[in-house]
């Protein structure tokens, strides 16, 4: 700032006026500073400004660890999610402090906000945390949370159109003749449930009786779909399709199903969850249900900022949309 300033012939403070666009300095001497702070590369220090003003512009995103799944950070949806989160964030000039908590402590959450690191916390994921995060709502915690809408929720949600979502992906396979649909996910997880609803609903609207042993309880990480394949082989239950509730349950199923000798889609067709960048890349392409994580990150954001400036905030249900392409069978 001080070489800015030589250079201009101004002094410091008029420089950081001139850069944060005062009214208090003309348009010339504006110009003229910014010019020569591009020449130089001189960016403003964020964080030293705020710690100087006393303001905070940074959310804490936290990504809770649960014990029974193991799901790693790595897992392609949890990196979709943080870049629609972290490119919200960016548009409105906020930093992200990326934090991983065990599902079971999520006292440890609120962490970062009671030390004043950060003014706000989106969650991505609710596992089992219903009660424990309405106590959190409770303390007044600025907290946006990605997951499903429940009954006497006291926090704030943003998520998918899980029930459609279950719904769109199972009639796709039924209206491609097939009758013996297998679900693969954990229905203690909300979301899942949500999406097992939209499947028996889709069912029971086509005259099928949904069968429990075409129900396998897999988790969201990457064997989770050579396990759920295998289940149903042990079980010996005659089954012509997959709705896996991600798309890679999906991918590793059907990576299990070559190694049994089935061809998907001609032997089982195979409809994923999420629609992942991976989703299109994968042999053969993927069927998927899309979530908007784009549009996500920004509910999420806004929704959160809300909350900081004393708005109240609602949820919000984003709607879902099916991607046809060769893993489901033909349209």
């Amino acid at each position: 700032m001080a070489d800015v300033a030589r250079l201009a012939g101004v002094s410091m403070a008029t420089v950081s006026r001139a850069l944060n666009n005062s009214p208090l300095v003309n348009a010339e001497t504006r110009q003229r500073v910014t010019e020569l702070a591009r020449t130089l590369s001189y960016r403003i220090n964020i964080g030293a400004q705020n710690l100087r003003l006393g303001q905070n512009r940074t959310v804490g995103v936290v990504m809770p660890f649960d014990e029974a799944t193991r799901q790693h950070l790595s897992d392609p949806f949890f990196l979709g999610m943080l870049g629609g989160v972290g490119g919200a964030l960016a548009e409105r000039g906020f930093d992200m402090l990326l934090s991983r908590v065990d599902a079971d402590a999520l006292d440890g959450t609120t962490q970062p906000y009671d030390s004043g690191r950060v003014n706000g916390v989106i969650l991505i994921g609710q596992w089992r945390c219903h009660d424990r995060l309405n106590a959190l709502a409770a303390r007044g915690v600025p907290l946006v949370v990605w997951g499903a809408q429940l009954p006497q929720q006291a926090y704030c949600t943003v998520g998918g159109d899980n029930v459609t979502g279950g719904e769109l992906a199972t009639r796709h396979l039924i209206g491609n003749g097939r009758r013996r649909v297998a679900f693969f996910g954990d229905i203690n997880l909300p979301e899942v449930a949500h999406r097992f609803r939209g499947y028996s609903n889709a069912l029971k609207a086509a005259g099928l009786d949904p069968d429990p042993l075409l129900r396998v309880s897999v988790p969201f990480v990457p064997h989770g779909g050579h396990d759920g394949v295998r289940e149903l082989l042990r079980r010996g239950v005659a089954f012509d399709a997959i709705f896996a509730c991600s798309d890679l349950l999906a991918m590793t199923a059907i990576n299990e199903l070559r190694a049994h000798g089935r061809v998907v889609p001609d032997d089982v067709a195979v409809v994923g969850y999420d629609d992942i960048e991976l989703a299109c890349h994968f042999h053969p392409p993927l069927t998927t249900v899309r979530q908007p994580l784009v549009d996500a990150g920004r509910a999420m954001v806004a929704r959160l900022l809300d909350q900081i400036d004393g708005r109240p905030a609602t949820s919000m249900q984003l709607p879902t949309q099916l991607i046809i392409r060769e893993s489901g069978g033909s349209a």
